[in-house]
């Protein structure tokens, strides 16, 4: 049994996608989203939970976790672009700056080529 949101996901097929095509996903972090992120993945490094340690280290305040980012990535492959059905088979990350609470990430994902003889993408994510 389905349930109710994903009766509304949509996959573009393969053949629908063309090179230049993308989706994009905008997010803001909250303190909710870092403590539950903590919960699912177990790093509950202090950094990211405990406010009164990371006034006192490099960034001066809690950050997200890098990896929450990368999640964004996957909710939009997942879900919008190409949608149901997709499977990573490689990502590759750079961590240019720290994500604070009430940081707004917008994260573009566009098809850069297409491979016809195993039907992959290859994406650029921003």
């Amino acid at each position: 049994m389905q349930t109710p949101a994903l009766q509304f996901i949509e996959n573009k097929t393969f053949d629908e996608i063309q090179v230049g095509d993308h989706a994009q996903l905008v997010r803001t972090l909250r303190p909710g989203d870092i403590h539950l992120f903590a919960l699912m993945s177990g790093d509950v490094n202090p950094t990211h939970v405990d406010p009164e340690f990371a006034r006192s280290g490099q960034f001066r305040e809690v950050v997200g976790h890098s990896m929450w980012g990368s999640t964004l990535i996957s909710s939009i492959l997942g879900t919008e672009f190409p949608g149901p059905g997709t499977v990573y088979v490689s990502q590759g990350l750079n961590f240019w700056r720290p994500v604070g609470v009430g940081d707004t990430l917008t994260v573009t994902v566009t098809c850069r080529q297409k491979f016809e003889h195993n039907h992959h993408l290859l994406l650029d994510c921003l």
